[in-house]
């Protein structure tokens, strides 16, 4: 780490003849690399050569390629530069006997107060027996800051001079954490899939000045769903991230990334378990910046509103891509009792303009319990070409004397297998 020479210095309000002990705060950051303004000109111009003749003899250039902005020389930092929320906050705080004389009894104490908390930075809350004249105690303090907004650094030191008097100073040093990434995250739920599988898009903005490498973007399920990530390609034997190599976020650059989550077999199987609001899981962000400073942020638990199915549920369990023109094909649908009462179901298909069903309509399906599900096979021919909507179920409750209508449940595509590729 190299100290970076902003310093705030605290001192006793002590006669310059008595005891006086001196606290110095920096703040310790890694430094940047040194850049230039490259000034060239033509040959033909007034100046020749000489812009590269100095280029040539400045040390902060790159030998060979003098005209680039980035030099081989390391900076300090001249201000306090920026603080951003995930990074660790490091500080090196040294005490100093400014005195001729011995002091005792010496209590260095560091504390971080936050909009929400006050939280204790030193290493040791055991006081130093006594200090020698130009003799100094050191300590470094870490904290990664999880807060954004006003954060004040509050060194507090208190002695004893040799005539036994106590004495106490404490000083303030404030700063500002700022936000380094903007996250957004949208739900899609798949309706026709057969096993609720839940899309999260999540969105990540670099609002920083500066590039990020971003080493994982990664998403920790809750107990309910297993995760599957959708940010890679496979190639092969190995698979790819679909950003590249060289995972990098230019200032403002919005990057987006997918996830597919579904339930566990033991939650899916239970109708009245994954209803209303459920917990999916929280991004796991980690990212470096200039020299490798690393930085880490964790959102809070996402929440989604899982979609309402009603009394009864029906969703497919097995559907072709592709069938053909005026030929039956099979599907077999799920019926779930989402209800908490028992149903005493029967099944009513009826006829659309392009798709008729195969069987009889109006058959008894049975008494189905709370939370139940009862899988049918149903046969059904399509008379027009295309990308057509499979349509017309209906269930009713004989107890309630209740219908519920079932359209537009999945889509196949029709082609007619009679017409030659050539025509």
């Amino acid at each position: 780490m190299i100290v970076l020479y902003y310093r705030i210095e605290f001192h006793a309000d002590l006669n310059p003849i008595d005891y006086r002990v001196l606290c110095l705060v920096m703040r310790l950051t890694k430094p940047t690399l040194f850049t230039n303004m490259p000034v060239t000109c033509e040959d033909r111009d007034l100046p020749g050569d000489l812009f590269v003749r100095l280029m040539k003899d400045d040390p902060s250039t790159v030998k060979g390629a003098e005209t680039l902005i980035l030099g081989e020389m390391l900076t300090l930092p001249q201000n306090f530069g920026n603080i951003f929320l995930g990074e660790t906050f490091s500080s090196y705080i040294n005490v100093h006997n400014d005195s001729n004389q011995v002091v005792k009894d010496i209590l260095v104490k560091a504390d971080l107060q936050t909009s929400s908390q006050r939280l204790n930075l030193s290493a040791s809350n055991s006081a130093v027996s006594e200090l020698k004249p130009e003799c100094c105690i050191d300590d470094v303090i870490h904290h990664e800051v999880k807060e954004i907004g006003t954060h004040i650094l509050v060194c507090a030191v208190s002695y004893t001079t040799q005539t036994g008097e106590k004495l106490y100073f404490r000083k303030f040093f404030k700063f500002q954490v700022l936000k380094p990434l903007d996250v957004k995250t949208k739900f899609y739920n798949a309706e026709v899939s057969l096993t609720d599988e839940v899309f999260l898009e999540a969105q990540i903005q670099n609002i920083t000045t500066s590039p990020m490498f971003m080493e994982k973007v990664s998403l920790e399920p809750s107990m309910m769903y297993n995760v599957t990530e959708l940010n890679n390609v496979s190639a092969g034997s190995e698979s790819e991230s679909t950003f590249g190599r060289m995972s990098y976020l230019q200032p403002l650059d919005t990057r987006q990334y997918l996830y597919c989550l579904k339930p566990k077999p033991e939650f899916a199987e239970k109708a009245g378990v994954i209803k209303g609001v459920t917990v999916i899981g929280k991004l796991d962000i980690v990212w470096k910046t200039n020299l490798g400073e690393r930085g880490r942020l964790q959102t809070s638990q996402l929440q989604r509103m899982a979609p309402g199915y009603g009394d009864v549920r029906l969703s497919l369990e097995l559907i072709p891509d592709t069938v053909s023109l005026e030929e039956p094909f099979d599907i077999t649908c799920k019926i779930t009792n989402c209800s908490e009462r028992t149903m005493d179901l029967v099944l009513e298909m009826c006829n659309t303009r392009s798709v008729h069903w195969c069987g009889v309509s109006g058959r008894q399906l049975g008494k189905l319990s709370p939370s139940a599900s009862l899988s049918i096979p149903l046969k059904l021919l399509s008379s027009v070409q295309g990308l057509q909507s499979i349509s017309g179920l209906r269930l009713t409750d004989t107890f309630l004397k209740r219908t519920y209508e079932y359209d537009d449940i999945a889509q196949v595509c029709v082609v007619c297998p009679y017409t030659s590729p050539e025509s």
